[in-house]
């Protein structure tokens, strides 16, 4: 039997659009609530939140840091809206948007402090290789968008996929790695203490799946044109 999806949001509704956040900003849609939060410091941006579950624990942890979601898929954003209302917190923004116009038209150069774009879809057919997320050209639109000093977190279960993504990120002028490089010259950690797990990883562990994770640091320096 399928389940009919619950349209109402039981408590604040937390969801911007692109015309919000092009007619307000980022910072007057923090700053709406109860407990405004004050976006100075850089917003934290999750890419792709899929069950929404990790996001949610990183704006848990940190109250007083602001927290943008970003989602295509309408049911997912339907259904964190409706989890986010129940809670407390009220340091989230959720975007229904695809990653890429969401990045470069809704995100201005320097104003993001941490970028984690966790599991995005392989695309494991080699003529659907184009679809993938993590390419040169979206790489240097996330770098552009990240503070000096400012993090891309990444994460993969595609063994392919994870050479890919390290060839755009190492091919990055604006970014570093923060992960030195292991015997073999490869810049990833199959395992990072102290992480949140996503759901899909769990299982993924339990599958004895082989994890990837990156974490490039923006350099500091002028942005370019």
């Amino acid at each position: 039997m399928t389940r009919s999806l619950k349209y109402d949001i039981p408590g604040p509704d937390w969801r911007v659009s692109a015309e919000d956040v092009r007619a307000k900003g980022w910072a007057a849609l923090f700053a709406e609530g109860e407990t405004p939060i004050d976006v100075s410091r850089g917003l934290v941006v999750d890419v792709g939140f899929g069950r929404g579950e990790f996001l949610a624990e990183l704006a848990r942890r940190s109250p007083d840091v602001p927290h943008v979601g970003i989602e295509r898929a309408f049911k997912r954003v339907l259904k964190q809206a409706r989890r986010l209302a129940r809670s407390e917190l009220s340091n989230v923004r959720l975007l229904h948007e695809r990653a890429e116009v969401a990045v470069e038209e809704l995100l201005e150069p320097g104003s993001v402090a941490t970028f984690w774009v966790n599991f995005p879809d392989p695309w494991p057919k080699k003529r659907h290789g184009r679809r993938r997320l993590l390419q040169p050209a979206f790489v240097h639109a996330l770098a552009l968008r990240l503070r000096p000093g400012g993090r891309l977190e990444v994460a993969t279960d595609d063994a392919a996929y994870a050479d890919e993504i390290e060839a755009a990120l190492v091919g990055e002028a604006l970014l570093e790695s923060v992960i030195p490089p292991d015997a073999r010259g490869r810049r990833f950690a199959p395992e990072v203490p102290g992480r949140i797990p996503t759901a899909y990883e769990l299982e993924w562990r339990a599958e004895g799946r082989p994890l990837h994770f990156f974490t490039f640091r923006r350099i500091a320096g002028t942005l370019p044109a």
